[in-house]
């Protein structure tokens, strides 16, 4: 697909641009209504994609659970491997759309791969994510950011004193969750691991403050959030951290999206997948 129409859905995703003027500049890149409609659905996630681990699966326990955050009650989706075995446990953070069927099925993943796994819903303060995802987006730019992260600490402490747990926890996150798991490591000094796909990175004086091992997971054609990548690799050197950076050819932003037809990059997708898990192996267990 055209990279142009690529980097204009990254904008509708990420900036305030409102649906009306993004079907607008598409026409125009298009050149027909007919044609920007044809492409649409190879932008917008398609759910039905969203099940490469069964809600059913008969190796997992599964359910919506709340937790205490900072004022507010949180809601969660949490999968673990069944056994009494004690086990590493990761926290999962949405793309800036919320807790969605994708997401459901990354923690469903991470399950699978022998973690208790635990996606919090951001969107919590407001009842939830909503079903409109328009609506979804308008309301990430509400939360209080001091709280939010609150939240998700939060998170890791709940998941930290499950029986099943072995106190050792990591977190995963996509986009807007990939910047928010820069945060944790940042603020959560006990977090073992900390894998952030395109993420926004932190203020680099913030750096020296990470303990986690990072893995970080970049689109070469992310133009937005690769920006942010020289700065923030300095500081990671200058601190001595523990971190491991790759840039992926060929892939956009979201390439691990596999509900998204035109940015998800199969080949790169499988490999930041088995380094995530590789790095979850080695510190969590």
């Amino acid at each position: 697909m055209n990279q142009e129409i690529i980097n204009l859905y990254d904008e509708y995703t990420h900036k305030p641009l409102t649906r009306k003027d993004f079907i607008s500049k598409l026409i125009k890149l298009t050149g027909s209504t007919a044609i920007a409609m044809s492409v649409l659905p190879m932008l917008e996630n398609n759910y039905a994609a969203a099940q490469t681990v069964q809600e059913d699966d008969k190796d997992l326990l599964i359910k919506d659970i709340t937790y205490e955050g900072s004022g507010t009650s949180m809601k969660g989706y949490l999968a673990q491997p069944k056994g009494k075995e004690k086990r590493g446990a990761v926290v999962v953070i949405h793309e800036n759309r919320g807790l969605n069927p994708h997401i459901k099925d990354i923690t469903r993943r991470v399950a699978k791969a022998g973690f208790i796994a635990l996606a919090p819903d951001a969107l919590s303060p407001f009842g939830g994510t909503p079903a409109n995802e328009d609506e979804a987006r308008g309301l990430f730019a509400k939360l209080d950011k001091n709280q939010n992260l609150e939240n998700f600490i939060k998170g890791l402490d709940y998941l930290k004193h499950l029986k099943e747990s072995n106190g050792k926890t990591g977190a995963v996150g996509f986009c807007w969750g990939g910047g928010l798991v820069n945060q944790l490591a940042v603020n959560a000094p006990d977090l073992k691991a900390a894998v952030a796909y395109y993420g926004a990175q932190p203020a680099a004086a913030d750096v020296p403050k990470i303990k986690a091992h990072l893995l970080l997971h970049y689109g070469e054609l992310d133009q937005r959030i690769n920006a942010g990548i020289p700065d923030f690799e300095n500081a990671l050197k200058a601190a001595g951290t523990n971190y491991q950076l790759f840039i992926y050819q060929g892939a956009n932003h979201a390439f691990n999206n596999d509900t998204s037809p035109s940015r998800y990059h199969e080949e790169s997708a499988k490999l930041a997948w088995s380094r995530t898990i590789d790095l979850f192996n080695k510190e969590l267990k």
